[in-house]
């Protein structure tokens, strides 16, 4: 149980707001497989106020997909008030956050995601315009640097964070230059930790339940957010609540199991999205690397899978290994 201003969730290990992937069909499975609490996609507010499909599209869900939040990115306040309350008018969100991290650089030139970093105040503007006029907590996601870690610019840009009203922050353990690579700084989230007096999750390197427990263990941090740790892995927020409790967990699925994710997931896709996915193979072909990345015949089996023209010929492949194994 944690508490994010005044809403108490029963859980302090999220599912991300993975741009481009944790969709419906990508939320459904995992909750299937322990995960309690989940993110939208990260929403871009502009592109919601000027009703692009795509990020229409980003709010499907369904009671089942609950409780949930929404990640907003933008610059401009009033922007980000329209997509709030776009937001609001279509799904129970329980909180909102503000998406202070994202290292693209098309994102960076446009005054948004890590850019906040190098000079804060115009996320305060946005914080403090959403935080007093939505009726929900507001939240942000941060980097610890921009070209390296900066651990006191970091402290300093997280206080900057609560005293504008934010009520969480999700911390990512990395520098805006390493993106989502290389090395996570633990001090850093520590320090973030033990510098303000809201809830702070760790992010970065979550990769299995070992490292779940080394993001508490050594940051103090009150929950953590799951990201590529889930990609073709659903079972991993289980596996890391078993691990917490009691120190054991199965380090890895077998590939029969890991198929049958596949296909349930795949056939997911297909209802919940119809023609308009199954249209393109490539979509649902990274679906499939996340499921056979790290096994010793993934290659062979990428090559079978993406042969397919169709997605009755990909369900077909994805059978046909099932059979021969």
């Amino acid at each position: 149980m944690i508490q994010i201003g005044n809403k108490k969730i029963n859980t302090n290990i999220f599912l991300a707001p993975l741009s481009a992937s944790s969709d419906l069909a990508f939320r459904l499975i995992a909750r299937e497989q322990g995960a309690k609490f989940c993110f939208f996609e990260m929403i871009d507010s502009n592109s919601l106020v000027h009703v692009s499909p795509r990020s229409e599209r980003i709010l499907q869900t369904c009671p089942e997909d609950q409780p949930i939040a929404a990640q907003l990115l933008g610059a401009d306040p009033e922007i980000m008030l329209k997509a709030a309350e776009i937001i609001l008018s279509r799904a129970p969100i329980t909180f909102l956050d503000i998406n202070a991290a994202c290292p693209a650089r098309k994102v960076y030139k446009k005054g948004a995601g890590a850019c906040f970093f190098n000079d804060p105040a115009p996320l305060v503007r946005v914080i403090e315009r959403l935080s007093s006029y939505l009726p929900i907590p507001v939240t942000v996601k941060m980097r610890v640097g921009l070209n390296q870690v900066d651990i006191p610019k970091a402290v300093q840009f997280a206080k900057c964070c609560e005293s504008s009203g934010a009520s969480a922050l999700f911390v990512h353990g990395r520098s805006q230059s390493q993106e989502n690579y290389g090395p996570v700084n633990y001090e850093a989230i520590r320090a973030i930790k033990e510098s303000v007096g809201i809830p702070v999750f760790g992010s970065g390197n979550i990769l299995n339940p070992p490292l779940a427990k080394k993001m508490f263990d050594q940051t103090g941090c009150d929950g953590i957010l799951i990201a590529k740790g889930s990609f073709g892995n659903p079972s991993i927020y289980r596996d890391i609540e078993t691990y917490l409790e009691t120190g054991t967990w199965q380090p890895a699925i077998e590939l029969q199991g890991k198929l049958e994710f596949l296909k349930k997931h795949l056939l997911l896709v297909q209802q919940i999205k119809g023609h308009c996915a199954i249209s393109s193979i490539g979509e649902l072909g990274k679906i499939c690397l996340w499921y056979l990345k790290g096994f010793t015949e993934a290659s062979r089996m990428r090559a079978q899978i993406f042969k397919s023209q169709s997605y009755p010929e990909l369900l077909a492949q994805i059978e046909s290994i099932l059979e021969n194994r």
